[in-house]
């Protein structure tokens, strides 16, 4: 047999055993999203109903014949709600359309007496219950603000494809009604009355079932999702908290960040040996883990690959951000993910710090302008401080903020003076000299978490705007002066995002292209602060250490960026107060319901 025989043979075979049955979710949510763009142009533009691409919309499931735009209309705005779950693998979205299809196939029949429409919706039901297996991801996070949600986007859509609807018949419509009528016409019809526009024959009952439609699926899809049972976002228990510092008194020293995972908005996946940890947020239905796994690296691609796992039930994105180098060399090797450097942290020395020298020129004058003008330092342990004190620390750290939400995710532990966190150190800047305000003389505060039993990270800097300028650069050198005192040899300061282009994008023969990057970072940085972080850091001569992000493929990368975006509190704070997530019980992961159920039997 020749090769081309032999390639044909081998497409054939292929058609004949159908897609693969990863690719099916994919390709039945695509299918299903444009046979809700036809459904929905059937439905809504009369003259498509009588075109030839209609021939092809009245044999798809969902169009119900020529004589019902209303159920047309309604039911591609389903197919096109549940395209994305279908993508997904959600079991919630197989089961809708499942239960949708013998409908189409039922109305196929009974309005059309269509046998080929009904053939077909049989035939993808068929091919949904065949590859159930495929579609079981689990529900994501949510709470009962999506009702309001929905309502919000789904009112919005209604009201302009309402006013598609009742302006697409230019040849039936009596008179030339103004835009604010057809308005009205709309409103009126989503609420089932009858509005000012008027037309010839029939039509005004097409328009008035399609906007009914409309009202009633906004209304019905905003009941459901009001009332049905809620899935909270996963939140660190007591017990896994208590895990985890357990697991840093032994391993802490190894990642910078580590202290970060005691975040109580995180949730965590532990190896079977429970001596490794992983931390996550999902986030946009991307998992977001932040630096390296908490525990021994021995048991690191144990909870990896628990992470993972927890990944593909829910059908989440996997996402890893600022992993160490050692981090992201475990990451790819055990899941085969990629890794891209995402910037670099900034981390001193103690014993090599000094004020003296040429390099240290700026800071050492700037430090000792602000002394003479008064001000005083002291760095502490958060145990060696009073409650009343905690209390003026924590109310003017949260009046500094300077935005509605607080922000950080990996290098952010989101809270100040907790009795669990007395290792915490507490640098803080004071004047004496002056009427004290709110906060008694207190002017500004830095708050390190641990680094093992010898090193702090930076997690939060704040002042008093009406402060003299330099506020953080004293206490940053207070805190390294300080540091020997609490046997602290190495300090972490913030992370410079996109560090290396910036350094060599400035640096002489430069290329054209690093050049053009840089602009664009000096540019992104009026509002995302990359060039300022980058250049203040580097004011205090430290090391560089690089940080990555690990991702699934290349185009997921916009996705997991604006995940991160949105857990680091830079794009929520826009968002409006009613519409952010409230805070929910804990829910376990997937492995901890196995488990459970399992002891249970």
């Amino acid at each position: 047999m020749s090769g081309a025989a032999v390639q044909l043979t081998d497409r054939a075979r292929r058609l004949l055993r159908g897609p693969r049955p990863e690719a099916v979710p994919l390709l039945v949510g695509r299918a299903c999203a444009l046979v809700g763009l036809l459904d929905i142009a059937a439905g809504v533009f009369p003259r498509f109903r009588h075109s030839r691409m209609h021939a092809l919309a009245e044999v798809l499931p969902g169009a119900l014949g020529p004589f019902a735009a209303a159920l047309s209309l309604s039911t591609g705005v389903l197919l096109l709600l549940l395209a994305h779950g279908l993508k997904r693998g959600k079991r919630r979205a197989w089961r809708a359309a499942v239960a949708l299809l013998p409908a189409g196939a039922v109305a196929q029949f009974g309005y059309r007496h269509s046998v080929l429409g009904t053939v077909i919706s049989l035939v993808l039901l068929t091919a949904l219950l065949r590859h159930r297996d495929q579609f079981a991801a689990l529900p994501d996070p949510r709470s009962r603000w999506r009702a309001l949600a929905n309502f919000v986007l789904m009112g919005a859509g209604s009201l302009a494809l309402g006013l598609v609807i009742v302006s697409a018949h230019p040849g039936t419509l009596i008179g030339d009604p103004s835009l604010a009528e057809r308005i009205t016409h709309v409103l009126y019809g989503l609420f089932g009355f009858e509005g000012p526009v008027d037309y010839q024959g029939t039509t005004s009952w097409t328009v008035a079932f399609s906007l009914g439609a409309l009202g009633l699926l906004t209304a019905v899809t905003t009941i459901y999702l009001a009332f049905r049972p809620e899935h909270p976002a996963a939140r660190l228990t007591r017990e896994d908290e208590s895990r985890l510092r357990a697991l840093l008194e032994k391993h802490g020293g190894r990642d910078s960040l580590g202290h970060f995972a005691l975040r109580r908005d995180k949730a965590v996946v532990f190896s079977p040996s429970g001596k490794a940890a992983v931390t996550y947020r999902v986030v946009s239905g991307v998992m977001l883990a932040s630096g390296d796994p908490i525990g021994d690296v021995e048991a690191w691609p144990g909870a990896i690959e628990r992470f993972m796992d927890e990944a593909r039930a829910h059908s989440w994105t996997p996402a890893v951000m600022g992993c160490s180098e050692t981090g992201g060399e475990v990451w790819t090797r055990e899941t085969g993910l990629d890794a891209l450097e995402l910037g670099d942290e900034a981390v001193v020395d103690v014993a090599d710090f000094s004020l003296a020298g040429r390099s240290m020129r700026n800071v050492r004058q700037m430090v000792k302008r602000i002394e003479r003008a008064g001000y005083e330092t002291r760095v502490r342990r958060v145990r060696d401080l009073g409650e009343a004190e905690l209390d003026r620390i924590r109310r003017a750290a949260d009046a500094w903020r300077g935005t509605d939400t607080e922000r950080g995710f990996s290098m952010a532990l989101g809270r100040i003076g907790d009795p669990a966190d007395g290792d915490c150190l507490i640098a803080t800047a004071h004047r004496a000299d002056e009427t004290p305000g709110p906060y008694g003389d207190l002017k500004a505060i830095l708050h390190f978490v641990p680094w093992g039993t010898d090193g702090a990270s930076l997690d939060l800097m704040r002042r008093d705007r009406s402060a003299d300028p330099g506020m953080n650069e004293l206490l940053i050198v207070a805190a390294l002066q300080a540091a020997p005192k609490f046997g602290i040899t190495r300090v972490s300061l913030n992370f410079a995002m996109f560090r290396s282009a910036l350094a060599r994008g400035e640096k002489i023969g430069a290329g054209p292209v690093l050049r053009a990057w840089r602009g664009l970072l000096v540019f992104l940085s009026r509002w995302f602060q990359i060039e300022s972080l980058y250049k203040f850091n580097a004011k205090f001569q430290p090391r560089w250490e690089p940080r990555f992000v690990v991702y699934r493929a290349s185009a997921d990368l916009p996705r997991i960026g604006l995940a991160a975006m949105r857990a680091e509190g830079f794009v929520d704070v826009a968002m409006p107060r009613f519409l952010r997530r409230r805070t929910a019980p804990a829910r376990p992961c997937v492995h901890t319901r196995t488990e459970h159920s399992v002891r249970a039997a």
